[in-house]
């Protein structure tokens, strides 16, 4: 049977660690690579492995590449803090391993869970991440500041049993979150060469609010799918802001010089 390697990356997040951990316990290894966490993270993640890294923050895919390289396991299951294996999910896998694939790497279908109820509509679910992987044929793309992918050699499937995601805590971790992306996300929208209109400041959240809460039939999820159609159309206004405003700035820039 093939060997399963957990890779997880984390910072302050001595709230969520343990579910998480606790979802993969029968891994045959678990690695926990920490940001300098300030709070009790590294000494949680000590109780489930002996293999923690701590290390400076180099960026998403920099980390979860870093925790690849220390891995021994056939296979690669790398998780978020906080994010959980159902059940099913970990049946699912354990058959993976015991058949060696026959897939080199594995879409699973993310169930986001929003103030302790699964979002089932606004394009959130079934949210596939390409997470499961043969550790020799997988990495993450490293020219992307955020919203890392990772690339397989090899065939791709998809699983059906769902991987759990309680990302925010509230409203306010939504919004503190939502700032520290949009930033980074405004640096990818730039480094790509790309330029903000001023009509993108409206026609980009509006676009994103009726895609989340009308196509996508978020008015199903009640008043979760209003909220969350408003919060990620407002996290994509500040991504736009940003990006405009970096613009701004480097054209005065240029005008100043002689």
């Amino acid at each position: 049977m093939s060997r399963l390697t957990v890779t997880v990356i984390a910072w302050n997040e001595e709230e969520r660690l343990r579910d998480c951990l606790e979802s993969v316990a029968w891994a045959d290894e678990i690695i926990v690579v920490d940001a300098e966490s300030t709070d009790k993270t590294v000494q949680l993640a000590r109780e489930f492995t002996d293999k923690v890294w701590v290390r400076p923050w180099p960026g998403f895919a920099l980390q979860k590449n870093f925790a690849i390289e220390q891995a021994t396991g056939d296979w690669v299951l790398s998780l978020d803090a906080d994010e959980r294996v159902t059940p099913a999910l970990g049946v699912r896998i354990r058959r993976v391993l015991a058949e060696d694939g026959p897939a080199d790497g594995y879409r699973l279908p993310r169930r986001n869970v929003f103030w302790g109820d699964w979002v089932r509509h606004g394009g959130l679910y079934p949210d596939y991440q390409l997470r499961l992987f043969r550790r020799a044929g997988g990495r993450f793309v490293e020219d992307a500041v955020v919203h890392e992918s990772v690339e397989v050699r090899g065939r791709v499937d998809t699983l059906a049993e769902p991987l759990e995601h309680r990302s925010y805590r509230d409203l306010e971790d939504f919004v503190r979150r939502s700032n520290r992306y949009s930033t980074l996300a405004a640096q990818d929208w730039r480094r790509q060469g790309r330029t903000v209109r001023v009509s993108n400041l409206i026609a980009k959240p509006l676009g994103r609010f009726c895609t989340m809460y009308l196509m996508r039939g978020g008015f199903l999820d009640g008043w979760r799918g209003l909220v969350l159609a408003v919060l990620y159309a407002h996290y994509v206004f500040l991504r736009m802001a940003k990006a405009w405003e970096a613009d701004v700035r480097e054209q005065a820039r240029s005008e100043t010089r002689p």
